[in-house]
């Protein structure tokens, strides 16, 4: 225990000395951060939703073919029950539930007019407000269509008409910065914990004291915990101020446990920081450990459903993010930050992400060899 207090005293006064990544660390990840959520934008396509048609009549069952028909919803089930359709919002098997109540029928026959209710999954604000479009040209074209069958005279006023009432869930205010800012947070942590450790193996090795180190009697895994803790501390540090810069900047709700943040986050950053081990033993130089640790940041950060809706990625493309870590956490933190699931709820990817880490400690303590040995 004690050599490995020294490594990380070591660690942290190379670090701290290093005035050039210092403002790399501590100031640029953070105008990222306020950069890109107010800069990014994305489209939304193939929603997935959910059904619950209490009416089961044929009316209700041709209106509901009309959202399957259109090219814009995916259904994903149906149900009778709203506890099941809230089930589905949360474990995000759906971004939509279409409720159409009993006497939906009968009230447009009698009356000429009946209303539905859309629940939204409104964690991504922006994606919620286009999916609340889709639904109201959805209903405009049945009002116009389907809707003159019914009513005696084909004549549809202005009160005859399928109403909407929409009700945006996990985002009422439908502000797409509450979606964004979780994420970013993950690929500034990423961003850190990747290049950092990519680096640091190889920046011993330029300067020579990687030979000193392997001649004396470290532990190979006294010199690994000595390398990665620091970095680990400096990740978690990041994500503490990330989160406080999105709660007082950008007021994004914590309805989740902060402590399962924290517990998922040091999970993932033991597969960053191994991943940028892994990298650090199979390169020369730092140039070729940044080339090659901004190789996999560019394809991890663009399948990992911050931009573009997972959803509406092609198939081959919807299989690979299963194997993105960024992915999984980015999924994580909206979940607890927007939605406040529990571990019950992220079980599926935390389970993941563990596996992930043991992963990739394995290979980077496995390639890792001491000359000495």
């Amino acid at each position: 225990m004690r050599t490995i207090l020294f490594i990380l005293q070591k660690e942290f006064l190379q670090i701290f000395r290093n005035r050039g990544m210092l403002p790399i660390i501590f100031v640029l990840p953070f105008i990222q951060l306020v950069i890109l959520s107010y800069a990014a934008t994305f489209d939304v396509s193939q929603v997935p939703f959910h059904l619950q048609d209490r009416d089961r009549s044929v009316t209700s069952r041709r209106f509901a073919e009309k959202f399957t028909a259109s090219g814009y919803f995916n259904l994903t089930g149906t149900s009778s029950s709203d506890l099941q359709s809230q089930s589905e919002l949360v474990r995000r098997n759906a971004d939509l539930v279409l409720v159409i109540p009993v006497g939906f029928e009968r009230d447009l026959v009698t009356t000429g007019h009946a209303q539905v209710q859309l629940m939204i999954n409104a964690e991504d604000g922006f994606s919620a407000g286009v999916v609340q479009t889709y639904a109201s040209e959805i209903v405009t074209a049945f009002n116009r269509g389907e809707l003159k069958r019914l009513i005696p005279g084909g004549e549809v006023t202005a009160a005859g008409e399928i109403s909407m009432v929409p009700s945006s869930w996990y985002n009422p205010e439908l502000k797409y910065t509450h979606y964004m800012v979780p994420g970013i947070i993950v690929i500034l942590v990423t961003l850190i914990g990747l290049f950092l450790s990519g680096m640091n193996v190889v920046r011993e090795r330029e300067i020579g004291t990687i030979d000193q180190i392997n001649v004396t009697p470290i532990k190979r895994y006294q010199f690994i915990t000595g390398k990665l803790l620091p970095l680990w501390i400096i990740g978690i540090g990041e994500l503490s101020v990330g989160l406080v810069i999105a709660r007082l900047l950008f007021h994004v709700p914590m309805l989740g446990s902060y402590a399962l943040v924290y517990l998922v986050a040091g999970i993932y950053l033991l597969v960053v920081l191994g991943m940028g081990l892994l990298i650090s033993t199979v390169t020369e130089t730092q140039q070729q450990a940044m080339f090659i640790a901004w190789f996999f940041m560019v394809i991890f950060t663009l399948l990992s459903g911050l931009f573009t809706s997972i959803e509406s990625m092609p198939e081959w493309a919807q299989r690979m993010t299963m194997l993105n870590p960024v992915r999984h956490f980015v999924d994580i933190m909206r979940r607890v930050m927007l939605k406040g699931s529990g571990i019950a709820e992220i079980a599926s990817p935390l389970l993941i992400l563990t596996a992930f880490a043991a992963l990739m400690l394995a290979l980077a303590v496995n390639r890792y060899r001491k000359v000495s040995e």
